[in-house]
């Protein structure tokens, strides 16, 4: 049972291989899978074309994600994919922009990246880079706001200390977003992200396209800035 079982992995893994090689054929899952199935059987009868077997240089693999598949599909115009992608990803464009944009203008700014990436989503080559893609179009909306004239909410020690206290929640919730927004670039927008838009670390991370590490230096730094600025002590 054990050798059978040892030929069948080295089957699938072989036929995966020459599948990989030439994905750029496959448009539907449902085909992929027919042909893995094949190929699956062709393997254990060692009937693979030699053309394709190892007669030429490998070629570079491409991953096959199930995002991917959502990407392409929204890409070919189907409408709800793009629903999945932008509920999925609407949090952190929301937040990115937050942390940088003026409260006011933030949901509006949001439908405007969304409907830009759609209109842009043909020139997206790598298909599992969505995320990195449209975060990286959420930074250069809110950049192109000021360059339009629109002034920085910074938040100077007098306005904070004009809001409110603790007694009011909403109040001590804007007195911490402005305090986060004083915070170096990096910083501010993973906290916004993990404060108000309630990801976790490792969503920002996939999302992103920063390493872990990275998010989680910026929370640690960042948090660690944040204390200071509102006159919390860090609990050991």
């Amino acid at each position: 049972m054990t050798i059978h079982v040892f030929f069948l992995y080295d089957a699938v893994n072989t036929a995966l291989r020459e599948l990989v090689l030439c994905y750029d054929s496959w448009k539907d899952p449902t085909d992929l899978m027919d042909a893995l199935l094949q190929g699956i059987s062709m393997e254990l009868a060692g009937e693979w074309p030699v053309s394709t077997k190892h007669s030429e240089a490998p070629k570079p693999m491409k991953v096959i994600t199930a995002e991917g598949w959502i990407v392409d599909a929204a890409r070919d115009g189907d409408q709800k994919a793009y629903e999945r992608l932008y509920r999925k990803y609407a949090p952190m464009v929301h937040g990115i922009l937050l942390s940088r944009a003026p409260v006011a203008e933030v949901d509006d700014l949001v439908q405007d990246v969304f409907l830009h990436a759609l209109e842009k989503l043909h020139t997206l080559k790598d298909t599992s880079a969505f995320g990195a893609w449209i975060a990286t179009i959420a930074r250069n909306r809110a950049h192109d706001f000021f360059r339009r004239g629109h002034r920085f909410e910074s938040a100077s020690d007098e306005m904070i200390s004009q809001i409110p206290g603790k007694a009011d929640t909403s109040s001590e919730a804007i007195r911490i977003l402005l305090v986060v927004r004083t915070l170096p670039e990096a910083y501010r927008e993973t906290l916004v992200l993990r404060l108000v838009e309630g990801m976790t670390g490792p969503e920002i991370a996939e999302q992103t396209a920063l390493t872990p590490a990275s998010v989680r230096v910026n929370l640690h730094r960042g948090m660690k800035l944040l204390r200071e600025k509102l006159g919390v002590e860090e609990i050991r």
